[in-house]
């Protein structure tokens, strides 16, 4: 969900949007699952589908203060930027993903402090960067009713502030809420960019076993700035 000032919204509906995902990954039961809900029939982008929490990136993204930034391998990269029109700083980028994962599912990642991000503000948390991996981007092919370049991230859910199971504090942009098993959730109605995504989820989690999430070696990213598709790796050695 995305309360930009309407003024700063770009008048093309078709023009690229800077956008933050955030994969949440729970691992303290039998298996692995990840958090997804379900966009409205009446969505224009990726109606009733099942995706994960995320959104536009805003102006007022850039005046939010960070508890702590992430890593430096994700930092490095969020700062690659094959498009001049985008002014999206990486702080920026990902404090958009937090608020979105607050404001599309009311879970919060945050430190004890101040701020005047939604959610964080009446928990007395500031919000919290550095759980997050940096691992795919990609960009909406030409053509489509609305254009993202979106940076999807990953976290551990044991990294949360709050309960993992409550929603109560969610706005309405997703339905259906809930935490999918990563085997079963190929079997939802899935964009062809979430299955991909997931499918890089999935492997980064047997990677990890049962320590830390591991950062990818790269991020993979599908460039479909014009006609032409590009498929390369940010931060390949």
């Amino acid at each position: 969900m995305s309360h930009a000032d309407p003024s700063a919204v770009p008048r093309d509906k078709s023009a690229l949007r800077d956008a933050a995902t955030i994969i949440l990954v729970r691992r303290d039961g039998d298996q692995p699952a990840v958090l997804m809900g379900m966009r409205g029939a009446k969505a224009v982008f990726m109606p009733s589908k099942f995706v994960f929490p995320g959104g536009a990136v805003d102006p007022e993204d850039a005046r939010m203060e960070l508890a702590a930034p992430a890593g430096p391998e994700t930092m490095t990269r969020l700062g690659f930027q094959p498009r001049e029109e985008s002014t999206a700083e990486p702080a920026q980028i990902l404090a958009a993903a937090l608020r979105e994962l607050a404001e599309e599912t009311g879970l919060l990642i945050g430190r004890p402090g101040d701020s005047s991000m939604i959610g964080y503000a009446d928990a007395g948390l500031r919000p919290d960067a550095s759980a997050l991996h940096f691992i795919f981007r990609a960009i909406t092919p030409p053509g489509r009713p609305r254009r993202f370049d979106a940076r999807f991230f990953m976290a551990d859910a044991a990294r949360l502030s709050v309960d993992p199971d409550d929603f109560s504090r969610a706005c309405d942009e997703l339905s259906h809420l809930h935490w999918v098993p990563m085997a079963e959730a190929r079997a939802l109605h899935l964009p062809f960019i979430t299955e991909v995504v997931l499918a890089e989820c999935a492997a980064i989690v047997a990677a990890s076993g049962d320590g830390p999430l591991v950062a990818p070696q790269s991020v993979p990213f599908f460039d479909n700035r014009d006609a032409r598709s590009r498929f390369i790796q940010l931060g390949a050695a």
